[in-house]
């Protein structure tokens, strides 16, 4: 399949979606952004700012999003408000955005036929009946946020029957620089806390375990899933290990050649206590592959300095 060249990316001053636009950027594609910065930063977008066309709005403004997608090749939607504990106190707020806002984005793809890769997310599983977790395994979401995202993959059937070509991908705990503090935030937070000398603070006992792939790797999924031949799937995006809230605590003491121990704090309303993705199916179809380990990228970072405040700020 010869590579698209026009595409938007929504929400791509943000975390995932800044990483989208540069690899786009750096294949040599056109690319426009639509972001309201709400989490999202033009810092974010330093070095492709006068590379890229950036319009400030909002995916529920749909007369803006339907100009921006005119005569586009594609679409990476990944604007979304992604906190777990704001969705208890906000979830009509997510909804609008989230499922509405999806919603308005499948509606412009199917007026002009383009393609479809967005953001979904691990937590439609919610507390997983096996591990490794397939994709096919029963959906169970246990916090407002995560069945935002239930919802969108039940719209996503929806367009695709309608000849939609549209792709999910099940991000599991994404890292990484220019992590924000909402999105699966507890590296930068212990980083953040490491770096001044305190101890992290964990949710509970830090048993629970979690599957973190490095963003760099989610964002050749996404280019991976645009360029393929699928025209309707759901992929895990994780790496298929996993390892505990407390061992990345006293993994990153360690480097940084601290003597302390974490610190506990209750454990979170809505928190799963165990991710680790089968990824065979984006392995196969996709032919994608992870490729940064987080306790080596950890002790790259801290060593090195030099991203360290990137990460942390």
């Amino acid at each position: 399949m010869t590579m698209l060249v026009k595409f938007l990316v929504t929400g791509g001053g943000g975390f995932i979606g800044s990483h989208i636009t540069e690899a786009l950027i750096n294949e040599g594609n056109d690319v426009t952004i639509l972001d309201n910065f709400t989490t999202g930063k033009k810092e974010n977008l330093v070095k492709i700012i006068n590379k890229v066309e950036l319009h400030h709005g909002n995916i529920n403004d749909f007369e803006l999003l339907r100009n921006l997608t005119r005569g586009k090749d594609g679409i990476f939607h990944q604007a979304a408000l992604a906190s777990v504990q704001e969705s208890f106190s906000k979830p009509q707020e997510y909804h609008m955005v989230n499922v509405i806002g999806t919603k308005n984005v499948l509606e412009t793809a199917k007026e002009f036929g383009i393609k479809v890769v967005y953001a979904s997310s691990s937590s439609v599983y919610g507390n997983p009946v096996k591990i490794p977790i397939q994709e096919n395994d029963p959906k169970n979401p246990i916090n407002p946020y995560a069945q935002t995202k239930l919802d969108d993959e039940k719209m996503a059937r929806k367009y695709a029957g309608d000849g939609v070509r549209v792709i999910g991908l099940r991000y599991f705990n994404v890292f990484g620089e220019r992590q924000s503090q909402t999105y699966a935030g507890v590296i930068k937070k212990f980083l953040k806390r490491a770096k001044d000398g305190q101890a992290p603070i964990i949710n509970g006992d830090g048993s629970q375990t979690r599957d973190f792939v490095y963003v760099g790797d989610v964002a050749q999924a996404n280019i991976l899933a645009m360029k393929s031949n699928v025209n309707h799937e759901f992929f895990n995006v994780g790496t298929g290990t996993t390892i505990s809230v407390l061992e990345l605590a006293d993994h990153i003491i360690d480097v940084f050649g601290l003597s302390m121990k974490p610190i506990h704090g209750p454990d979170l309303p809505g928190d799963v206590r165990i991710t680790k993705a089968d990824i065979s199916l984006a392995k196969r179809l996709l032919d994608w592959q992870p490729k940064v380990d987080i306790k080596e990228w950890l002790r790259d970072v801290i060593t090195a300095r030099t991203n360290l405040d990137l990460i942390t700020n």
